[in-house]
């Protein structure tokens, strides 16, 4: 992976490590129907309207596709981030959040999308040690509920891994401002019937608003654009193990904005992760490019 790539993939993870501190927000005040509904909403808009000046074709053609990766990539992902959310805190969510790079590993390489390779592997499991450290999970009261939560969390984790291979072969077709905007035009469609459901319970205060605005904005619409284009020049995992990143920085958020504790293996568990994610980048700064 050349360098540029990598600092775009670190800045992107930081930018989505505020997901979960957001929608932690304005779950309880909104409903998470309507927080993720917006959340694809916002963002529609905002890459309409980018896709307006820059004159690009919405890719009306090929609306079943379309429909496919809003459901994997983005409307499934968010709808049980937000969910989960009511129960989980934002730091065990961005933990549980990293095994999307596992199920993107695995579906990759059944699509011969990606080679894995020993490295790439040990990279895996460096990263799901180094979340654990970072969170460095204690003993928790296991009620049906939160490990009804911790499963929708994975399930979402899932969703969003599965998706990688098929966004890769979309980008060897396709633009990436379409792509981005075609997913997440069809993710509002299938999450409005939830969203009409919350919408006469919903509380609408300011920080649950600008929370959603934020999201639907930056960490769905113009990160996850920048994302598809990072896409077309890495492999499906690479792109992927930004995940580990997002964690350490989902941490990292939780405890100075929302004062959730973490242990000592913060520091260590933030190594790993930075370790890991340059392994199954296939990213070695000691490397020279050859001429």
């Amino acid at each position: 992976m050349q360098t540029k790539y990598f600092v775009q993939l670190v800045a992107l993870s930081a930018l989505w490590g505020t997901t979960f501190m957001l929608t932690r927000l304005a779950v309880p005040t909104l409903g998470h129907n309507l927080v993720a509904g917006l959340r694809m909403a916002m963002a529609t808009l905002v890459l309409g309207a980018i896709m307006r000046v820059a004159r690009q074709p919405w890719p009306w053609a090929q609306w079943r596709e379309m429909f496919l990766l809003g459901a994997l990539a983005v409307a499934g992902p968010h709808f049980f981030y937000a969910w989960s959310s009511v129960e989980l805190p934002a730091a065990y969510g961005s933990l549980l959040s990293v095994t999307a790079v596992l199920f993107g590993a695995i579906i990759s390489a059944t699509m011969k999308e990606e080679v894995l390779t020993p490295v790439k592997l040990v990279g895996c499991l460096l990263g799901f040690g180094g979340a654990a450290l970072v969170v460095q999970l204690g003993p928790v009261n296991p009620t049906p509920l939160l490990v009804l939560s911790a499963l929708g969390c994975v399930a979402g984790a899932s969703l969003s891994g599965m998706s990688t291979p098929f966004l890769k072969r979309a980008t060897t077709r396709l633009e990436p401002l379409a792509i981005t905007a075609g997913m997440h035009a069809t993710g509002a469609l299938l999450l409005l019937p939830g969203a009409l459901y919350d919408l006469p319970r919903a509380h609408f205060t300011l920080p649950a608003l600008a929370g959603v605005v934020l999201m639907g904005t930056m960490t769905s619409g113009m990160a996850y654009w920048m994302y598809m284009r990072i896409m077309r020049h890495v492999p499906p995992v690479a792109a992927l193990s930004s995940t580990f990143l997002v964690t350490g920085f989902g941490v990292l958020f939780s405890i100075i904005f929302l004062g959730e504790a973490t242990g000592p293996g913060l520091y260590a568990g933030g190594a790993l992760i930075v370790v890991a994610s340059m392994m199954v980048m296939g990213f070695n700064p000691l490397r020279r490019r050859a001429a």
